[in-house]
């Protein structure tokens, strides 16, 4: 009888030292996986406040907390391509280039491995979309179309994958809307051969994923509230819509200068000059004081932003005069600048009902190399039918 009640002690022993070691297992599975993210989230708010060593620093984490893993290698290749694009400095910038281009290598490698042994993991297809994504705005950058063409339909490729796997893996979102919005708006030839390649365009449905991104997102709700400020202010013409976005994340990131552009860009377009040149005042003051991450090669954008609201203010021959500041410093990392400049010139010589010249400025945009995608539409729009002052100007 004793040895009977010994071995059933013993079975409920083990029993219980079985369910504490699998519990023990569980916890340290959730504090790991909690940690991660919180890695991530760290660095892509760092990334998002212009530090960027701090950003990789966090990133850094994430890889070596589980290095297995594709989607911290996938951050770290999305956060290079920003500093990337953010620095005035050729040895920076290709010391970024390269880091991005090796951090994308790695994440596609690990992500096969764990789609390998699970093709239903929508973690890694959206961690090697990212991966993908960065690949294809550097191959843009040096105008590798066939690349670019193959690299867009696996992206698509990837985030379908990613959402069969998981729907409510809501990052994926952002991706998927901004493609959708932004093909829409491609020329007839170019928005053909998108939609055959990648996905047709639908610019409602793209604007209602994106803000599925913005609402439920777990890492990049961020993000997709900037995509989202931006197509508000730039495509749809509705900055009452933007501000509030922007002014959020002007307040959240207040190293991030880029939000101040886009606030001073929106007050004015809303017509409220005076809140518009304040903060164009107080980005004047940090370029010349050059504190990082502000410097002066920022001066071209603030002279392209007096040009903006000079030109909404009706001033023609004070926003022509900045328009032609911002195109002194012609700088690759201005190309955006030039392009934008030549534009609204453009625009001016419309309205002075100078057809020629207008449509010499809209064919210079169209010839600024690197010179971003939204600037050069409008110019491809105005060179066909005349710019025309909205009513309410």
């Amino acid at each position: 009888m004793k040895k009977r009640y010994l071995t059933i002690l013993i079975l409920i022993f083990s029993t219980v030292l079985l369910i504490s070691a699998q519990s023990s297992e569980m916890a340290l599975a959730e504090t790991q996986s909690d940690q991660l993210q919180s890695y991530l989230r760290l660095g892509i708010e760092k990334a998002f406040n212009m530090e960027f060593s701090h950003a990789h620093a966090f990133l850094q984490k994430a890889v070596e907390l589980d290095p297995e893993s594709p989607t911290g290698y996938a951050y770290l290749a999305m956060i290079n391509l920003f500093a990337y694009e953010m620095s005035f400095d050729e040895n920076i910038r290709k010391k970024h280039q390269d880091q991005m281009l090796r951090y994308v290598d790695e994440a596609l490698a690990r992500g096969e491995k764990k789609i390998g042994k699970n093709p239903k993991d929508s973690k890694a297809y959206l961690a090697m979309a990212m991966a993908k994504i960065a690949r294809y705005n550097w191959l843009s950058h040096h105008k590798k179309y066939f690349s670019m063409a193959r690299e867009a339909s696996a992206v698509w490729e990837y985030l379908e994958k990613a959402k069969e796997s998981d729907p409510q893996n809501y990052d994926l979102y952002l991706f998927m809307g901004s493609f959708r919005y932004h093909i829409d708006h491609l020329p007839g030839l170019t928005r053909f051969l998108s939609s055959l390649i990648v996905t047709s365009g639908d610019r409602q449905k793209g604007l209602q994923e994106l803000e599925l991104a913005a609402n439920k997102g777990a890492l990049l709700k961020q993000l997709a509230l900037s995509e989202l400020s931006s197509n508000y202010l730039n495509f749809e013409k509705q900055p009452g819509r933007a501000l509030p976005i922007i002014k959020k994340l002007k307040e959240t990131y207040p190293n991030n200068y880029n939000f101040s552009f886009a606030m001073a860009n929106a007050l004015s377009d809303l017509r409220k000059f005076d809140d518009a040149f304040n903060i164009a005042r107080e980005l004047e003051k940090n370029i010349r004081a050059g504190l990082p991450p502000f410097a002066p090669q920022l001066q071209p954008r603030y002279n392209l932003l007096m040009g903006r609201i000079y030109f909404t203010q009706g001033d023609y021959a004070k926003a022509e005069e900045s328009l032609q500041k911002a195109l002194k410093d012609t700088a690759s990392y201005n190309a955006r600048v030039q392009a934008w400049a030549y534009l609204r010139l453009g625009m001016i010589s419309d309205i002075r009902k100078d057809r020629k010249k207008a449509q010499e400025y809209y064919s210079k945009t169209l010839d600024v190399k690197n010179g971003g995608g939204t600037a050069q539409i409008e110019a491809r729009k105005y060179l066909d039918t005349p710019y025309v002052t909205p009513p309410n100007n």
